[in-house]
Order: C-alpha cells, then structure tokens, then sequence
C-alpha cells in the first residue's frame, strides 16, 4: 500500500513536475484562422523533429488513410486537418514531457495508444452529432489525448503509488474505478491530470474534461457536457483498450440522445470505432 501522506504532498508540490513544454505553450496560443497562425503552426512543428517524424508517421497510416506518400509536416496538415496536426503536437509534447527515464509499469506506449484511440472513437461519434451541438474538432481530439494523462503525472510523482495502482487494475475486481483510486491513492487519476493542467494553464474544458470523464453527469461538467460524455462514451465502447480500467460498459439510450445522436445510429458508430481501433492497435509511436 502507497502512502498517501507522501503522495498528498507531492500533489501539494505539483509545479515539482515539468512545466508545460515551450513548444506546446506556442502550439495552444496559436489561432488557425489565419494565414499567419498557420504557417506558424507548420514551423513549429517542422523544428522539433520528434514531433514533426511522428505526425509524419501517422499520416502515413492506415487510420488517416494518406491518399499519397506523406513525407512533410505540410502534406501531414493536408491529410489530417490542421486542428488534428495541431491537437496531436501538443498531446505528445505535454506526454513526453512526464515521461522519465525509470519508466513504470504504466507504459507511455501503452498510454499513447489508449488515449488515441479514445481521440479517434470521440471524432467518430461526433460525426453523427447535430452541428450544433458538436465541440469543435480540435478541442474533441485534444480532450481525447489528454483525458488520462492524470497516469502519467502519477507515475512521474511516485513511481511506486503508480505501479501499485497498475497492479490493482489488472486484477478482476468489481470495484469501481474511482472508489478503487480513492481508496489507494486518496484521490484519482481524473484529479491529478485536472490539477496538472490547471498549473499548465491548459484551456478550462479540458481542465473539465480530464477531472470528469468518470463522471460526466456531475454538475461541475456542464462547463464541457458535450467533450466530458464524448470521453465516457468512447472508454465505454472500448474498455481496457491499451490500458486496464474498471468502466462500467453499458451505454444507455439517454447518453446517446444527450449527445443529439439518433439510437438507431449506434450499431454503425460501435462499428466504425472497433475498425478504427484495430487501426490505432497498429501504430508505431517510436
């Protein structure tokens, strides 16, 4: 068992993490309404060559379905969208930025590919939402990546806590997730991630979306309804997917008619999601 007394003190000392990287503080300030804002999207990512070879990378995957050979940061921007170049940009820097050297057993791997699948399975289902209802593509994306990055900020504070933690949701339990967290940890990854992206100063409805996504029907949501029940959703359909979590996997009627999302459009979302899974399954995050 961790100690929770050091762990609390640790979350009392949050600026002891990483700040948020320069270029992901650029990358968040940057408007994509014009041309400027967009040619120095392109720069930025093209001088930081981890970034830059990765969006590269899945472009260049059966998921974004690049029509041609994608070999720059400007071909990726036409393949995925710049709010996507721009979403995935700063998920990677902020996620390499609490990866250390001793890595835990939650997995940045492992992390990464989770995270972008509930991003891909978000995109999916706010497809079929009414446009007026449906949050912009960047913030769906970027809520998407950034949901659990509580984990990560965990397993960079105390390494111990985390792996104990992993341990725990790998074991066949019916405990729900944040009881279980609460009971261990005396807080849950939700709060962590949320804590830390307030000191990062990230956007407030991902500050909302990190600290709910468990549970989207709290009253404190309403700031991000839409991204906080696109979260849930999504981990419901895809449970365990990268990581080990213990989420209740029934949807029900009213989750989907919240969104504005016709029931009977439900069999093709859950279809589209499990292909475009397989698909995230495949990438190479290296």
């Amino acid at each position: 068992m961790t100690d929770i007394n050091d762990l609390r003190k640790s979350l009392e000392n949050i600026d002891t993490l990483p700040a948020m990287p320069a270029i992901a503080q650029k990358l968040l300030a940057l408007p994509l309404d014009t041309d400027e804002g967009e040619a120095q999207l392109l720069k930025l990512i093209a001088q930081d060559p981890q970034i830059s070879a990765k969006i590269v990378g899945l472009s260049n995957t059966a998921l974004f379905g690049a029509p041609r050979n994608v070999t720059s940061v400007t071909d990726a921007a036409m393949c995925l969208g710049l709010a996507r170049v721009k979403s995935v940009a700063i998920g990677i820097a902020t996620m390499s930025a609490l990866a250390t050297q001793h890595e835990g057993k939650f997995k940045f791997a492992d992390l990464w590919t989770h995270n972008m699948a509930i991003a891909v399975a978000m995109r999916i289902i706010a497809r079929h939402m009414p446009a007026r209802l449906r949050p912009l593509d960047d913030h769906i994306f970027l809520a998407g990546l950034l949901h659990d990055i509580g984990y990560s900020a965990l397993s960079y504070l105390d390494t111990a806590a985390s792996n104990a933690l992993y341990e725990k949701l790998n074991v066949m339990d019916d405990t729900p997730q944040l009881v279980l967290e609460n009971d261990m940890l005396g807080i849950h990854h939700g709060e962590i991630g949320a804590r830390l992206a307030l000191h990062w100063g990230l956007p407030d409805e991902i500050v909302t979306v990190i600290r709910y996504h468990h549970t989207p029907d709290d009253a404190n949501a309403d700031e991000a309804r839409s991204l906080v029940r696109l979260v849930s959703i999504a981990e419901k359909i895809l449970p365990g997917f990268g990581i080990t979590e213990h989420i209740g996997q029934e949807i029900t009627q009213q989750e989907w008619l919240d969104l504005g999302i016709d029931p009977g459009e439900v069999d093709a979302i859950l279809e589209e999601v499990k292909v475009a899974a397989e698909q995230t399954r495949q990438l190479n995050i290296s």
